[in-house]
């Protein structure tokens, strides 16, 4: 994300067209009542002056998962990739989460924050992908080779917000692409729906294409729980998050982003800490967490190993929220409880996120 903002525009002047609305002004898309207000100039004062946390060198991770080819019924297994990148198998239904298989997260495959592990699942264990899901374009998030690769391998549906179609059909015009605004709900299965919901962020993938495409979150609604996504987003007022808990009731499993978010007067606007992360679980009625964006890609000045230990801080003094939060190193997976049974993190496959330095 950050290293791409220094490059031209790449694609489409204009990614989407539409009628105006509450967010969207004809041109650009905006958050209501919270317009981003940090430009380029902030941006440079940033890269400038910024003190960044120590990152390891590249390493092979402790474990890899090896996902099995479905999970029917109830169950419910996530495993985490790395970045933003998550693995859901529940009822028979396979879906992944703003996929990142590329060494860098760049427009250019030879410059760039370049991950400092492999992905959690290979590309070669991944079963087949029925449903990709993209947040919003920054490349940590929408990567066009990895789509790519999915595609011809697969041909899943791809939901998307607004105007990323275009970005992705521009690559590859033989690629369907779904897109659909904040508020849209399709069905993906028997009882499956997906629904794309205001969060707080913005878009570029260079300097002069800012917010013309849309970012969202996402809502699985199924018959034994709803799992929320939200690949990247700041916490603002609290808004989204409390919109979706009235409007959806409940949730089984919320994954939320907790990284790259120094330095605050820069990364507030976009990037949720792990306190405020925390706070989105509260309002979304604390259900069972698995937090994200951490661990694989330098993106701001957020040391290696900040997020999990701020988010342990964090959960020190809510017994609660300890019991029901739990971080994945990249190649974990969880089988997620249905109801009030806690699963242990020993009872599954994951390790130390902290390991592999």
């Amino acid at each position: 994300m950050v290293w791409a903002l220094l490059t031209l525009n790449s694609g489409c002047s204009r990614y989407y067209q539409g009628p105006e609305s509450d967010h969207f002004d004809g041109s650009r898309f905006f958050n209501p009542g919270q317009p981003m207000h940090k430009g380029f100039a902030e941006f440079l004062k940033w890269r400038l002056s910024g003190e960044r946390g120590a990152w390891p060198r590249f390493s092979e991770l402790a474990r890899y998962d090896h996902p099995p080819a479905r999970v029917e019924g109830e169950q419910l297994r996530v495993a985490l990739v790395g970045h933003a990148t998550v693995l859901i198998q529940t009822q028979g239904l396979n879906i992944l989460t703003d996929p990142l298989f590329s060494e860098r997260t760049s427009p250019v495959s030879w410059a760039g924050p370049r991950r400092v592990h492999p992905p959690g699942v290979s590309l070669e264990d991944l079963p087949p992908i029925d449903l990709i899901w993209i947040s919003h374009n920054h490349y940590d998030h929408l990567d066009l080779v990895s789509l790519d690769h999915l595609w011809q391998r697969d041909q899943p549906r791809i939901i998307v917000p607004l105007g990323n179609d275009r970005i992705i059909t521009a690559h590859n015009p033989a690629i369907r692409v779904e897109a659909y605004d904040w508020g849209a709900g399709v069905e993906v299965g028997p009882q499956l729906r997906v629904h794309l919901l205001p969060v707080q962020h913005w878009s570029a993938r260079g300097l002069f294409d800012r917010n013309q495409a849309l970012w969202a979150a996402f809502v699985l609604t199924t018959p034994r729980g709803n799992i929320f996504f939200d690949g990247d987003s700041g916490y603002g007022r609290g808004q989204a998050f409390q919109a979706a808990r009235q409007r959806f009731g409940s949730f089984r499993l919320a994954i939320l982003p907790i990284g790259d978010y120094s330095p605050r007067w820069f990364m507030a606007y976009g990037h949720m800490n792990p306190r405020e992360a925390l706070q989105a679980w509260a309002d979304l009625g604390r259900p069972y967490m698995l937090p994200i964006h951490y661990g694989m890609f330098q993106l701001a000045d957020t040391g290696y190993r900040e997020p999990l230990q701020d988010l342990e801080q964090a959960l020190a003094a809510d017994q609660q929220a300890a019991a029901r939060v739990q971080p994945l190193a990249a190649g974990g997976f969880w089988l997620v409880p249905l109801g009030e049974d806690v699963v242990h993190p020993e009872e599954t496959a994951t390790v130390d996120p902290r390991d592999g330095d």
